[in-house]
């Protein structure tokens, strides 16, 4: 700063002046940028954030970069918030709540405008710091009783509970369910849980649940947990897969052991992932605008953002989105 200052003739803050938009002369602006851009100066935006107590991050958190649906949201998130001069600062979780804790304690230390982070389970130190930052902050994908802010999402549980709704008004009876044995995806817990409880409301009898690999779940976790479940339960006629990727591996494994889907067995998945209309059988499984989570996410946090420049009091919001089933080929 102190070099482009002498070069163009003008005060360090002149220049500090120029490069926050203040009021300058047109002439003594167009002569700083030059100089600006004659030495490639870059600000220092984090100088620039202690000294205006406001930077140009949303920080945003998802438990994968790898999936994409989170990578969607991300999208969608983007889509909202860059027209408005707000770019986004990642973090990648790994599913591990401690993980999330840490990357918060290091974003806040950047002064974020805002945070957006996936689901609705934290550490109390994560809620603390949030709630203490005195920024908007929206929890993605779930829907919490006890937003630390506001929310933007859909019930896991009431998902899963109209995908066995599905399969139970298509005729079955014993179907079971592929799930990840690790306690860390939250959202795959609650399909769980909602499988298990329409199974109670059905009367379709005990639960028929294979818990196997770590998250995130991938395709190569859907035949051994598919082996799995016939072992232990060979009568069963469908199976529901707490995500697509797992369900493509069953469907794989099902070819291989020589079973028909659906005439064998019956294989729905979670997500509507590419995968899902690209497999033979095409994949039934639920739809969730993962998209336009990050979009409204983007616009709630926007919307939060206007309050508080207006001197507006903030409220809590949940915004619902939509899930779908979608009927296809194997189930």
């Amino acid at each position: 700063m102190s070099d482009v200052a002498r070069r163009a003739g003008v005060s360090k803050m002149t220049v500090s002046r120029v490069l926050a938009g203040r009021s300058v002369s047109q002439t003594t602006r167009e002569r700083v940028m030059k100089v600006i851009d004659e030495l490639g100066y870059v600000a220092d935006a984090a100088a620039g954030a202690l000294s205006s107590g406001r930077s140009e991050f949303v920080a945003v958190l998802v438990p994968s970069l790898s999936s994409s649906n989170f990578s969607d949201t991300v999208r969608g998130l983007n889509a909202a918030l860059s027209p408005h001069g707000l770019q986004l600062l990642l973090g990648d979780t790994d599913y591990r709540l401690d993980q999330e804790e840490l990357l918060v304690r290091s974003m806040l230390r950047h002064q974020p405008r805002c945070v957006a982070l996936t689901g609705s389970r934290h550490t109390e130190a994560t809620r603390m710091l949030l709630q203490r930052a005195g920024i908007p902050v929206v929890e993605m994908w779930d829907l919490p009783a006890d937003p630390i802010d506001t929310a933007v999402g859909f019930s896991n549980s009431a998902a899963a509970r109209a995908m066995l709704r599905h399969l139970h008004e298509r005729g079955y009876r014993r179907i079971g369910f592929i799930a990840g044995e690790s306690e860390r995806d939250r959202r795959g817990l609650d399909r769980m849980r909602g499988y298990v409880a329409e199974m109670k409301a059905l009367g379709l009898g005990a639960p028929r649940v294979i818990r196997l690999g770590d998250s995130p779940i991938t395709m190569s976790h859907g035949a051994p947990a598919l082996g799995a479940l016939l072992e232990t339960w060979p009568d069963t006629e469908a199976v529901m897969c707490v995500s697509d990727m797992s369900a493509f591996g069953a469907i794989m494994e099902c070819h291989r052991r020589g079973l028909s889907v659906p005439d064998d067995i019956a294989i729905a998945g979670f997500g509507n992932f590419e995968v899902s209309w690209c497999c033979q059988p095409t994949m039934t499984t639920v739809s969730v605008d993962a998209y336009g989570i990050g979009l409204r996410a983007g616009e709630t946090l926007l919307a939060a953002l206007a309050d508080r420049e207006a001197g507006r009091e903030p409220h809590r919001k949940a915004v619902k989105i939509d899930f779908t089933v979608i009927p296809r080929e194997s189930a």
